[in-house]
């Protein structure tokens, strides 16, 4: 049985055989494996017996929902207003000269993932920037920069 084949039953498992566990399901599938491949997106559909097509336009309509594969972790700074206003520009070429690769790319040993989402609702403290799961606040070029160095350690 496949990692994917698991995590589709562990789910199915504890919110049924519906429509409705298909987000849970494919969040689960990246939260293990990075992003959803073209056969974990197939596997999720015949597993809910739902259209693939149906699968591949939740997945591909959700900024979280990878459907490329992406470093070990991924950076999402937010573009909203907000983190622009306060200097979102200064952060992402500081970040772009550190990691040495544009935004929507992955750094050739595949650690880190650079990518613009939308609000991640810190407007209050930005600019902002998640690394996975993980939020960061109140950035500066000199903070982002010293982030990513202590991720470079894990």
């Amino acid at each position: 049985m496949s990692d994917v084949t698991e995590i589709i039953e562990k789910q199915i498992k504890k919110y049924g055989k519906k429509r409705e566990t298909l987000m849970p399901v494919l969040q689960s599938i990246v939260e293990k494996k990075h992003y959803l491949t073209e056969d974990s997106m197939l596997e999720v559909a015949k597993n809910l017996e739902i259209s693939a097509a149906e699968v591949y336009g939740t997945a591909s309509f959700y900024s979280f929902l990878d459907i490329k594969e992406r470093g070990e972790f991924v950076i999402r700074i937010c573009k909203s207003i907000t983190c622009d206003m306060k200097g979102k520009n200064e952060i992402i070429k500081a970040l772009e000269n550190k990691l040495k690769i544009k935004f929507g790319e992955t750094t050739p040993d595949k650690k880190f993932s650079l990518l613009l989402t939308n609000c991640i609702g810190w407007c209050d403290k930005s600019p902002a920037m998640l690394i996975n799961d993980e939020v960061y606040t109140e950035l500066t070029p000199q903070k982002a920069v010293k982030i990513i160095q202590d991720y470079y350690k894990k």
